[in-house]
Formats: C-alpha cells, structure tokens, sequence
C-alpha cells in the first residue's frame, strides 16, 4: 500500500526589513553591601550605601564615633584628605562636623562615581572628590598644609609606609594622621617617621591609630 506523501513544512515568513536585533545586554549594576551613617553634624543620621567592591573596608560606626571623640566634635576650620576613601564615610564626617576643606581620594571608578553622589545629594561644597593615587595626593600637598590625614589602605597591600611617609611630610605640626591597619604598629617604626601613637584602639580585626608628630 502507497503511503501518502508528506507535506514539506510551510517556509517562516520573509521578515521584512532588517533582521531585529536582540536588545544589548546592561552592565550589572554595583551591588549593595549595607551601609553606615554618618555619626554627627549637620548630616547626623545620614546613611551612605556600601557597594561590594573588592577590598572595601568601612569604618565601622562605632570606630568613627571613638576617633572623632578623640579629634573632638568640631572641626571648624580644618583640612582634611581622606588618601584612600572608599566610601567617603570618613571624609563626610568630618565635613559634617565644619572642616573647610576635605578631599576624598579613591583610584575606584564605581567608587568615585558614588562619591560624586553623595556630595551632590549633600550639598557638600567643602569636599571634593578625586579620582587617583592616595600617596601621590598626599606627595603633592604643601608641607605641613593638613589638620588631619585619614589612611585606610587595603590591608593586604604594601602602602602602609609610603602613606605614612608622605602624610608625615603633609600634615601640620599639631595636626594629626588617622590609620587603620590589620596590627598595632610599633612605636618605634613609626618613630623613625617622625610619629607617635596618640591613640589607639582595637575594634575586632581593626586596629585604629590616631598619630601626632614628634
């Protein structure tokens, strides 16, 4: 028995016109990883966002509140540069706090790109923020310009002293530098900087330095 042809299957329709395109993808957005705020001041309160970005560290709430009852509530008057800002957390609290200038220094372009945000969402005319090298920043500022130098540089690089180093050159005679480090420094290290440990604390795997020169 002769079975019955099969029908060839109907041909796609002809599109017309160029052949659509599929819609190009987006670039993941810069993931939240929590927040901190900002401890006092005018912008008391305010929370900044915490992207997950490799190596970012905040300082924790608690830690800031300690150092800035060490610098004291009022900043009126001071200069500050944050050499390695991540967030900005330190950097807007002293700003909140009156420092007249503060510049925020960070090489991440997700980063410096929220930085620009937060200062516009403030109205922070006293910080500017800078995308770049945190010692080199540091290298390029006047001999004894600062009030306060902030150094929080990943734990697992090798800017420890080179930051010390050119903050040691930058800040004033009564100024003084911040730095936070995975272990207390030796005295005797940072005397051969021209430093002294003025403060110091120790919050879990943080150790949180508040330095003056000899």
């Amino acid at each position: 028995m002769n079975r019955p042809a099969r029908r060839a299957a109907p041909a796609a329709p002809a599109r017309s016109g160029a052949a659509a395109k599929k819609p190009a993808a987006k670039a993941p957005a810069v993931k939240g990883a929590g927040e901190v705020r900002i401890i006092g001041g005018q912008w008391k309160r305010t929370r900044l966002p915490v992207a997950q970005r490799p190596g970012l560290r905040p300082t924790p709430d608690r830690v800031r509140e300690t150092l800035f009852n060490w610098l004291g509530q009022d900043l009126t008057g001071w200069r500050c540069l944050d050499a390695f800002a991540g967030t900005g957390a330190l950097g807007f609290e002293a700003a909140s706090r009156g420092a007249t200038a503060v510049q925020l220094v960070e090489n991440d372009p997700a980063l410096v790109e929220q930085l620009h945000t937060l200062q516009q969402r403030l109205q922070a005319l006293a910080v500017r923020v800078q995308r770049g090298d945190g010692v080199a920043a540091l290298r390029h500022c006047a001999p004894g310009s600062l009030h306060l130098v902030f150094l929080d540089p990943p734990f697992d690089g090798a800017l420890f002293e080179p930051a010390l180093a050119a903050a040691a050159q930058a800040v004033a005679a009564q100024g003084f530098i911040y730095l936070e480090a995975p272990q207390a420094w030796d005295e005797a290290a940072l005397a051969e900087l021209g430093l002294a440990v003025h403060r110091h604390l120790k919050a879990g795997a943080v150790h949180a330095h508040l330095l003056q020169k000899q």
